[in-house]
């Protein structure tokens, strides 16, 4: 799968709004550019390594890394990552990545927000219904046989139909790692959409934080 972005929100009165991301690895390692593209934004990203240092030109290599640590070992390192992060994060990750992101805005008291790229489970997988006032984008390519095979795409319309908070984005094209600039699959045209929507969600949970500080 891809690799991953989860974003921080964090407002403190004496200092400007800033979006901490933390970053889930894919299973071809940290999304260095996506994070590069939200720190020149003025974003604050977090991108722990998940992969013990390895990165992979392959997504199958990727993958195959994962099945072979087990999927509960990336979670459970994941989950530790963001112990000493605060809890007000907005949550992103790629391909793979989705997995600890989702996991942990789900179930991580305090999140502002998820950002799911090129894949996304049923709810189900973390205890029950998408958590009430969590906004989340899920961004995937309506042909990526991938996600058609896998059910990610059918998981990502589900969450979509029954959360208010979420919003489904599909752009025309098969390919799987679309946003990532240093990869094949990259699509400089729906790569630039995403990136709009993705910055334009950050601003919105940015002025919505600003708003609850001034109110109290």
């Amino acid at each position: 799968m891809g690799r991953a972005n989860p974003l921080c929100a964090s407002a403190p009165a004496d200092a400007q709004w800033q979006a901490r991301c933390a970053a889930r690895p894919s299973s071809l390692g940290p999304q260095t550019p996506f994070a590069e593209d939200l720190r020149a934004a003025g974003h604050v990203v977090h991108a722990p390594d998940l992969y013990d240092g390895k990165t992979f030109t392959e997504l199958t290599d990727g993958v195959g890394y994962a099945d072979q640590v087990g999927f509960d070992t990336i979670l459970e390192r994941r989950r530790l990552a963001a112990d000493g992060l605060p809890n007000e994060l907005v949550y992103a990750g790629f391909s793979l990545g989705v997995l600890p992101a989702q996991m942990l805005a789900q179930t991580r008291p305090g999140a502002k927000g998820a950002l799911l790229f090129h894949a996304c489970v049923p709810t189900s997988e973390f205890g029950g219904a998408w958590p009430r006032g969590v906004p989340v984008q899920i961004h995937m390519m309506d042909a990526d046989e991938l996600v058609r095979r896998e059910g990610d795409l059918d998981a990502a319309r589900q969450l979509a139909e029954t959360s208010e908070d979420a919003e489904l984005f599909l752009y025309p094209g098969d390919r799987h790692l679309f946003a990532d600039n240093s990869l094949p699959d990259y699509d400089q045209r729906a790569a630039t959409v995403l990136k709009h929507r993705v910055l334009s969600f950050l601003g919105a949970l940015e002025h919505a934080s600003a708003g609850d500080t001034v109110s109290t």
